[in-house]
């Protein structure tokens, strides 16, 4: 389980615009390639990545956000896409930020710049709780200890094939699923679960041996 968290006023602001400024196409290049590759490598991470937010995410800050497997925030946060205000607009931010949300909602951040409440964040589906600040830090400890007393292998299964059978067609996922089911019970945690369910007992998962 790896959990983001950082609190105070901002959780992250994204790239340094000076730097970006200063810099050749070719150090601009290099920046936004590596920023791409930070969020490919939480978005194919196998283990649930959890960002937990108490302040303003903007630009890359809200991008990584998105890319998280889960994100969770204190009410007193704000999301926003700002670049278009600067004549720069959120293209990359862009990428994670219309897989996480709808379409709309993306467009209207990127488009006007303009944050979003916790509140906004949460109905649009870039968040999934939100809670005070006093009880954030608290709150996402609680939600990967209980992720944490899950299966590993399960949890990586189908962690792998959610993000796989998304992008495809419905008939196509459903049937990879049915695939990754069948292999799901194939695992010596699968098996163990379905014994415990069926013996009223809790069950010992391969990694608490």
């Amino acid at each position: 389980m790896r959990c983001d968290t950082k609190s105070g006023t901002v959780f992250s602001s994204g790239h340094d615009l000076k730097e970006l400024a200063a810099a050749s196409q070719e150090i601009q290049h290099s920046i936004f390639n590596r920023c791409n590759d930070l969020m490919m490598l939480v978005a194919r991470s196998s283990a649930p990545v959890i960002a937990s937010v108490d302040g303003f995410a903007t630009a890359a800050g809200c991008q990584l956000v998105a890319a998280c497997h889960m994100a969770v925030c204190s009410d007193r946060s704000r999301f926003s896409t700002p670049g278009v205000n600067i004549g720069l607009f959120c293209s990359t931010p862009g990428v994670q930020l219309g897989r996480a949300v709808n379409k709309k909602l993306a467009m209207d951040m990127l488009v006007t710049g303009e944050p979003i409440s916790s509140e906004a964040a949460l109905r649009g589906g870039l968040v999934s709780r939100v809670y005070s600040s006093e009880e954030l830090e608290s709150e996402t400890e609680r939600l990967a200890n209980l992720i944490a007393t899950k299966s590993n292998p399960v949890i990586k299964l189908g962690i792998k094939n959610f993000n796989s059978q998304i992008k495809k067609p419905l008939v196509d996922a459903a049937e990879q699923s049915s695939e990754v089911m069948v292999r799901n019970l194939e695992l010596e945690d699968g098996k163990e679960g379905l014994s415990a369910f069926l013996e009223k007992r809790h069950p010992t998962w391969q990694q608490d041996k």
